[in-house]
This record gives C-alpha cells, structure tokens and sequence, in this order.
C-alpha cells in the first residue's frame, strides 16, 4: 500500500486547510482510509476514518464540527478538510488505511489495527 499525503502547511488560528492523500489504486475501494496524528512528545492520536462501503464517518470528539472526511475512489484520494483550527491541532498527519472491520470495531483508532501509512505532512496552526 503506498499513501502519499500533501497539503499541510503553517496556518493562524482559525484558519484552514485541507489535506489530501493518493491510494495505490483500488485501495479506498476495499479498505477504510482516515487520518490520525502525532505531535510532538505526544501519543498518536485517531482523527478521523471514512468507511470503504458505505461512506459513513468517524470523528475524534476533539475535531468534531470543524473537521470533514471525505474520498474520491475515482480519483484513489482522501481529503480531510479542517476548519477552525486551533494551536492544539498542531501535529504531523498521517494519512492511513486499514481493514473495514477495525474502523467498525475501533472507530478512530482503527489505523493501530492492521494499518498502514505513509509519510506524514506537518500542519502548524499559530500566529
């Protein structure tokens, strides 16, 4: 599985930006996709999965209401459109596909089961 993630970028607070990450092909036809995120001395933390069969959404409580996931399967991509940002989502974000049932059973942390990822792309929200 080969992810490539883009479109991170310094941004002040309040502002957006959205992120995109290219499948190998067919991927987000058979796999759940979403993003987690890592900052530094901190833990992974899950952001947010997109079902391969449904289309249904998963959101970490903390980016509920200001983040939106979506894919294009014709064109093997997914976005993670991020508003009102705030300091607290500075990190590295991954992009991430794993099976359909761990994003069923796990929810945003489905990436920590059976996932796989790519390079990340960094997001700094500051003034």
């Amino acid at each position: 599985v080969q992810l490539q993630a883009c479109g991170g970028g310094l941004v002040q607070p309040g502002g957006s930006l959205r992120l995109s990450c290219t499948a190998s092909k067919y991927i987000l036809d058979f796999y759940a996709a979403g993003w987690f995120r890592q900052a530094p001395g901190k833990e992974r933390e899950g952001v947010s999965g997109i079902s391969s069969s449904d289309g249904s959404t998963y959101y970490a409580e903390a980016v509920k209401g200001r983040f939106t996931i979506s894919r294009d399967n014709a064109k093997n991509t997914v976005y993670l459109e991020m508003d009102d940002l705030k300091p607290e989502d500075t990190a590295v974000y991954y992009c991430t596909t794993a099976p359909e049932i761990s994003l069923r059973t796990y929810g945003t942390n489905f990436y920590a089961h059976g996932g796989s990822w790519g390079q990340g792309t960094q997001v700094t929200v500051s003034s």
